[in-house]
């Protein structure tokens, strides 16, 4: 997969680099810069190589010898789709891309199902069309690239934060302050490389910026809104947590513990976490378009039920 990397990235050291985009050990990023698996700007590096701007980096991770992934014949709620892009509104439990232990059932085997060979081809077999995440218990928008330039050109408006991400989120505690903006970097937990945690001081966490906006309040929760200046990592659920206010829902994070989370564990779908509004411009019109995609059902009956207990 190619990897464009931001402002806050030059300087870094490759390995590292390749380390937290890859989501593998420091050990295994510099095995795969020796192996050549790892292109700066087309050519093979080592892994002390300190990152420039404008460069250009090309990852492959190898996967297991004849693994292939399969279509399957899985429904999709398509907001927009035409031949440079598709638009969905991906439901809470559902993962992105096969990984470890997600083979079978991914949004990446539902789009090769229904697109056939028309998904950009930049991130390999694995990731076809996939240009940005969101978490598998997260539901809402994401926009896939179905061929290579669409791909290039959106990867680059993540790179520059030029694509708008607003998220609609329910959280535990009352927020006093109508708006407010979190600005703190973010890494790996070095005690836990599964999850992601704010990090001061360390030179392998990267700069994270999410605003937010309160919708409404239930004593002890608050429904907001929330826009990212940045995309990392469980950036919202990292974020809202180190101020005292983890999502509903989000056991990894400080949620779940709550007597509302306990009573209603079946109702909960992971983090009552949505992706609503996405915008961003166009790879072939070159104009801006904007999607929005209503909560789940789920999501509506939690507010609901909160509502009824004010």
């Amino acid at each position: 997969m190619i990897i464009l990397p931001d402002k806050t990235d030059i300087g870094r050291r490759l390995d590292i680099f390749v380390a937290e985009e890859g989501g593998v050990t420091r050990s295994f990023a510099a095995k795969l810069i020796e192996s050549k698996n790892v292109l700066v700007n087309g050519k093979s590096s080592n892994k002390k190589y300190t990152l420039r701007e404008n460069d250009v980096v090309e990852l492959d991770i190898p996967e297991p010898v004849e693994y292939e992934v399969a279509a399957e014949d899985i429904p999709l709620d398509i907001v927009y789709e035409d031949g440079s892009v598709i638009v969905i509104n991906k439901p809470s439990g559902m993962v992105v891309h096969p990984a470890a232990g997600n083979y079978t059932g991914t949004l990446v085997n539902a789009l090769l199902y229904h697109c056939k060979d028309s998904l950009s081809g930049i991130n390999g077999v694995v990731r076809p069309g996939i240009v940005h995440r969101i978490d598998k218990d997260t539901s809402g928008l994401l926009v896939v690239a179905k061929n290579d330039a669409s791909h290039l050109f959106l990867a680059e408006q993540l790179k520059t934060h030029d694509v708008s991400r607003v998220y609609h989120a329910i959280v535990i505690g009352n927020i006093k302050e109508d708006t407010g903006t979190v600005d703190a970097p973010i890494g790996r937990n070095p005690h836990d490389r599964k999850k992601m945690a704010v990090i001061r001081g360390e030179g392998t966490a990267r700069d994270a910026v999410t605003h937010f906006r309160v919708l409404e309040r239930y004593g002890r929760y608050t429904y907001i809104e929330l826009e990212l200046e940045t995309g990392r990592t469980h950036q919202i659920r990292v974020h809202m947590a180190s101020i005292g206010h983890p999502l509903v829902g989000d056991e990894v994070y400080g949620g779940g513990g709550t007597d509302f989370e306990k009573k209603n564990a079946k109702l909960l779908c992971g983090q009552c976490l949505h992706a609503k509004r996405l915008s961003f411009t166009h790879p072939d019109t070159r104009e801006q378009v904007s999607f929005e995609c209503p909560l789940p059902d789920y999501f509506e009956t939690v507010l609901d039920k909160f509502r009824n207990m004010n």
